[in-house]
C-alpha cells in the first residue's frame, strides 16, 4: 500500500517490486544474477578441461602452455590483492612486491634445507600470509596520515627496502644465490609417505595447474565476501571521500590498517605458492617492476571489480610471458610458409617491448575504464552517456515532490 499527499505532504511512498517478473528491477537482477551464475559455472569448467585441449596444431604445446597458466594464477591472486589497497580503499601501492617477497622467503627458509626446516606447504601458507600482513600493518602504520603521491613515494621506498635487504642478509637468505630446493606441496598425512607430491617445478605442470586454481577460487570467494561486508563499503567510502567517511563514523585508521594488511596477506599467499613451484627464490625476482605490473593488470582490466582484475592479470601475463616470447618465431614460421624474406630473416626478438607498450598505450588511448570497468568507473569516464543499468535497478522507497503545489505552511514559514 502506498502513501501520499497530493497537496501539504513532503514525501511520496511507494512500494518496492515484490514480484520477480521479468518486468520488475528485482527481476532483473534475478536474471542477470542467473547469467552470471551459468557463465561463471562454463568458464570454471573451460578452465578445468584446458591442459586436456589439443592446440599443438596452433604452436600451443600443452605443457609450456599449462605451466604458463598456472603462473598466470599466481599473479592473478596478487593482482586481487592489490585490487584491495588501490581499487576499494583508493590507496596507491608502488611497493607492492615487497609483500610478495615477504610471502616468498617466508616460506622458502621454513621449508627448505637452508636452515633444516621442512615445514607443511598448507601451514606455511597460513604463516605466509600472517607474516606479510604484519608487514602490511607496519608500512601502513607511519603513512595513515599520507595520500596521493606521497603515500605512493613511502610505499615505493618500502618496495626497494625488501629486495635489498633479502639481497644483503647472505647468512639468513643466501644473497645473491638465493634459497634453493624449496619443498614442494604433499597432500597426504603429515610424517608418512602417504599422499601425493604435486612435483611442483618438474616436468610435469599439470598438478601445480589445478593447486593453483583452486587457490584462485578461495581468493575470489574472501575478496568477495570482504567486499560485501561491512570493512569492504567502509573502503570504498574512504576511496570517495575520506573526510565523509571519518564524519560519518567510519575510523579511517584502523579501515586503512586493514586494506594494507588484507592485501598484503594475499600477495604473501601467493608468493607461497609461487616459491614452491620454481623450487628457488632470489632477490632479483621482486624488484619495482613487478609491482607496477600488477598495477597495469588492474588498471587494464578494469579497476575495482574482482571479474576486470582477473581478466587483465590472464592478458597481460599472458602476452608478456607466452605471445611476446614466442611471436619471434611465429612471424618467421609465417615468413617461412608463406616465404616472405623479409619475415625469415628479420629478428624480430628486439621489440617485443615495444609491441608491449604500443599496446598498453593503444588500450590506455580506446578504453581508458579498463576492459570489464565498474559502472562507477564507466559513468566517472563517460559522464556524458546513460546509465540504464543503474537507473533501472535503483528503487527508491521515498521521492521528494515538488514543492509549488503545496501550503505554505509546509514550505517553513507564511508567504509574504
Amino acid at each position: 500500500m502506498s502513501t501520499a499527499v497530493p497537496k501539504s505532504g513532503v514525501l511520496r511512498k511507494r512500494t518496492a517490486p515484490t514480484n520477480n517478473t521479468s518486468g520488475t528491477p528485482t527481476g532483473r537482477r534475478g536474471t542477470m544474477f542467473s547469467r552470471s551464475l551459468i557463465m561463471s559455472g562454463l568458464l570454471l569448467l573451460f578452465v578445468l578441461i584446458i591442459p586436456f585441449i589439443d592446440l599443438s596444431s596452433l604452436g600451443l604445446y600443452p605443457a609450456p602452455l599449462v605451466s604458463t597458466l598456472g603462473d598466470t594464477g599466481v599473479y592473478v591472486i596478487l593482482a586481487l590483492g592489490l585490487n584491495i589497497v588501490v581499487g576499494y580503499a583508493g590507496l596507491l601501492d608502488l611497493g607492492y612486491a615487497a609483500f610478495f617477497a615477504i610471502g616468498s622467503y617466508t616460506y622458502a627458509l621454513l621449508a627448505s634445507p637452508q636452515f633444516g626446516i621442512h615445514l607443511s606447504f598448507w601451514l606455511l601458507i597460513v604463516i605466509a600470509s600472517l607474516v606479510a600482513a604484519f608487514f602490511g600493518m607496519l608500512l601502513g602504520a607511519p603513512t595513515l596520515r599520507l595520500r596521493g603521491d606521497y603515500l605512493a613515494i613511502v610505499t615505493l621506498g618500502f618496495g626497494e627496502i625488501v629486495p635489498t635487504f633479502f639481497l644483503n642478509a647472505d647468512s639468513i637468505t643466501g644473497g645473491t644465490n638465493g634459497v634453493s630446493g624449496v619443498d614442494t606441496p604433499i597432500l597426504g598425512i603429515p610424517g608418512t609417505t602417504v599422499g601425493f607430491n604435486f612435483s611442483l617445478g618438474g616436468t610435469n605442470p599439470y598438478p601445480y595447474y589445478y593447486l593453483i586454481v583452486g587457490m584462485v577460487l578461495v581468493a575470489i570467494f574472501v575478496i568477495s565476501r570482504l567486499r560485501d561486508s561491512r570493512i569492504g563499503r567502509a573502503w570504498m567510502a574512504i576511496r570517495e571521500d575520506e573526510l565523509a567517511a571519518a564524519a560519518m563514523g567510519i575510523d579511517t585508521v584502523r579501515t586503512k590498517l586493514m586494506a594494507f594488511a588484507m592485501g598484503a596477506a594475499f600477495s604473501g599467499f601467493a608468493g607461497c605458492v609461487y616459491s614452491s613451484k620454481l623450487g628457488f627464490i632470489g632477490p632479483g625476482q621482486f624488484d619495482f617492476n613487478v609491482s607496477v605490473f600488477i598495477l597495469c593488470m588492474i588498471i587494464l582490466g578494469g579497476i575495482g571489480t574482482i571479474r576486470g582484475v582477473i581478466l587483465g592479470a590472464v592478458v597481460l601475463y599472458m602476452l608478456q610471458s607466452y605471445v611476446l616470447t614466442r611471436l619471434p618465431s611465429w612471424i618467421h614460421d609465417f615468413g617461412v610458409s608463406t616465404n616472405i624474406d623479409f619475415l625469415k630473416t628479420t629478428d624480430f626478438s628486439g621489440i617485443r617491448y615495444l609491441i608491449y607498450g604500443v599496446a598498453l598505450v593503444a588500450m590506455m588511448i580506446i578504453r581508458p575504464e579498463g576492459l570489464l570497468p565498474s559502472e562507477r568507473q564507466k559513468a566517472e569516464l563517460h559522464p556524458t552517456g546513460p546509465d540504464e543499468a543503474r537507473r533501472e535497478s535503483n528503487v527508491e522507497l521515498y521521492d521528494e515532490t515538488v514543492l509549488d503545489r503545496q501550503d505554505p505552511s509546509t514550505r517553513g514559514g507564511q508567504e509574504g
